[in-house]
């Protein structure tokens, strides 16, 4: 039986001062890097949610050595093609397309055929742009049409490969990425611009890689065969999850929030600079640079006049895991709001510019979709007075904690199934949201 979240009533105005788990994208892939290095690695404030567990898991099945001491992790890395590999080895990527694509990366040197698995959400989602390039270094793929379940089998010698990635995917970009550490030689990828975490990582653990930016197309090459040395790392918060947040905040009367130690990585903050083009106020303190990540305090207060957008399709990338929370200050503000380039919303862990439409035209709030754009006749004076449910959207975890935000300040009675949708990449959600209510 599914559980369920009913909300009856709106947030009573709030001052508080929080602090969110560790960046999900980052959690992975210090862990994945960790892995490939030679000796111990300790890594702090990583993120404890299904998807970061189930890399661990992942990591564990193929031989290394993983101990947790209170918010500590160490992580025993047996370097390059130091994996051991069983046979019928079966990996469960669970509900993570992060993990599913970025692992595959590491096992082009795997002398056994491998299974890759995941949840019903994962296996409906494209994995055919993943295999296209690893075919290329050697490794050889059979799968479901292009989705889950895969079985891989590397080779002995994987060559360098060029790589147009022209989604603007961060995953595809990263796996082809780790799938040049063990591979001699250089890779080169071209890549419409995404998150760039993997790039700051590799730079921070003196892998031999070049970037450069020209005329909107990342370059990037990546010399293969350098030994990665044990770090430590501590995990800035997930900007991702502190944007329910700060939109709880703008949608609420008379409230202040303070988030500490967020990561406001330029090629992560397009949620910031959209709500900020809307008339959000929203400030950075105590700005750092901590091995190669921008981090700050975002502190943000109500926001009582909003303004309508047309979104910049260049901060598309920037903010490509926060549009449903965007969407519902668009819902707020004053005229037409138009998104373009949204295509990539639909292949994620449910079609989530579908998703956004329909919680809008659920709260009255008219929109015009295609299959990449959505446009929000926004309603400053929106209000709800009626029941509203929320199901089967594939227990999508933004989809939930949208929802949530919504209830906390549109009014209206909410009953919004698959509560344990959160534990995927926020497992802490509904604790905070506590807190806050205090």
């Amino acid at each position: 039986m599914s559980k369920s979240l009913v909300i009856n009533k709106t947030i009573n105005k709030f001052n508080k001062i929080l602090k969110i788990e560790g960046d999900k994208s980052l959690s992975i892939r210090c862990v994945l890097l960790a892995s490939q290095a030679e000796g111990k690695s300790t890594i702090k404030n990583l993120l404890k949610s299904d998807d970061v567990l189930s890399t661990l898991n992942c990591l564990k099945k193929l031989g290394i050595e993983i101990k947790q001491i209170k918010n500590r992790f160490e992580i025993k890395g047996l370097g390059l093609n130091g994996f051991k590999y069983k046979k019928n080895l079966t990996l469960d990527a669970g509900n993570s397309g992060t993990l599913g694509r970025l692992i595959m990366g590491l096992l082009v040197h795997s002398d056994k055929k491998i299974k890759i698995i995941g949840d019903e959400s994962l296996s409906r989602r494209d994995f055919q742009r993943i295999m296209d390039p690893w075919q290329k270094f050697g490794a050889i793929f059979k799968s479901n049409s292009g989705k889950l379940p895969i079985h891989i089998t590397g080779t002995k010698k994987p060559v360098p490969i060029k790589y147009f990635e022209k989604k603007g995917s961060a995953q595809c970009k990263s796996a082809v990425m780790l799938a040049a550490l063990n591979t001699e030689g250089v890779t080169k990828i071209e890549a419409i611009p995404s998150r760039n975490h993997s790039e700051l990582l590799f730079k921070y653990l003196n892998v031999s890689i070049k970037t450069k930016r020209k005329k909107n197309i990342d370059f990037i090459e990546v010399r293969g065969g350098k030994k990665i040395s044990p770090f430590n790392y501590t995990i800035p918060s997930d900007i991702s999850s502190s944007a329910f947040f700060i939109v709880l905040t703008v949608l609420s009367k008379n409230s202040k929030l303070k988030i500490k130690n967020v990561n406001i990585n330029p090629s992560r903050d397009g949620v910031i600079k959209i709500l900020k083009m809307m008339g959000v106020q929203i400030i950075y303190k105590n700005i750092k640079i901590y091995k190669g990540e921008k981090i700050a305090d975002v502190i943000v207060k109500s926001t009582s006049s909003l303004k309508s957008i047309n979104c910049p399709m260049h901060l598309n990338s920037s903010a490509i895991d926060e549009f449903l929370i965007i969407f519902l200050v668009a819902a707020k503000a004053k005229g037409v709001s138009c998104f373009k380039g949204l295509a990539e919303l639909n292949q994620k862990e449910s079609p989530r510019l579908k998703w956004g439409s329909k919680i809008l035209n659920l709260i009255g709030i008219k929109t015009i979709l295609t299959n990449n754009t959505i446009k929000i006749f926004g309603n400053p004076n929106l209000k709800i007075n009626k029941k509203i449910v929320i199901k089967n959207y594939l227990k999508d975890h933004r989809v939930f904690m949208t929802s949530v935000i919504a209830g906390l300040t549109f009014g209206g009675k909410w009953t919004i199934h698959d509560k344990d949708s959160i534990k995927t990449s926020f497992p802490s959600f509904l604790k905070i949201l506590d807190t806050i209510k205090r």
